[in-house]
């Protein structure tokens, strides 16, 4: 459809989960990425107009999908924070570098590219999620600190969760 209206430029927002998926969301960008890949080397030898590029990423700070809002919100509830994992670590970005992403590979593509950012170090979200109680002004409660205000709860991983995010495949 965007070849077919002119659209110049197709940036398809893709995840880390499309790198080894062991979900449906992951399975189902990863199998998009795979067709503008093999849209991309069509469009080299039928003419098409429209340069189609991808940007993968992991996790947006304050985006729906992202684990700060979920613990703000059991923070103000009183607790507990859940987490699926004490060990699991993630990727994050702001909403600006997700965005000036998605532009840089509209203007920089050649058709087919994936296009990833450098996000340093993945962080701990037990790490995060304490450190989230404590700048609300509140103490964790553990077996260190049996009277504090909230508890982290580990809940088990999901079907399909990961430890770790990866954002190259091979």
């Amino acid at each position: 459809a965007a070849n077919k209206c002119g659209v110049s430029n197709f940036v398809l927002i893709s995840t880390d989960k499309a790198v080894r998926p062991t979900n449906v969301m992951g399975a189902s960008k990863r199998l998009a990425e795979m067709v503008l890949q093999a849209l991309a080397a069509e469009s080299a030898t039928d003419g098409m107009r429209t340069n189609f590029s991808m940007v993968r990423f992991g996790n947006v700070l304050g985006s729906s999908g992202s684990v700060v809002p979920l613990f703000r919100q059991q923070i103000k509830e009183g607790g507990p924070v859940t987490l699926t994992h004490p060990d699991i670590t993630r990727y994050f970005m702001t909403i600006s570098e997700a965005s000036q992403l998605v532009i840089q590979a509209g203007a920089m593509a050649e058709g087919g590219d994936v296009f990833l950012l450098d996000m340093g170090e993945p962080i701990r979200i037990a790490d995060l999620a304490r450190k989230m109680v404590e700048l609300s002004g509140l103490a964790v409660r553990d077996e260190n600190n049996p009277e504090g205000d909230i508890e982290l709860s580990v809940t088990g991983l999901r079907p399909g969760e990961k430890l770790y995010e990866e954002l190259l495949i091979g």
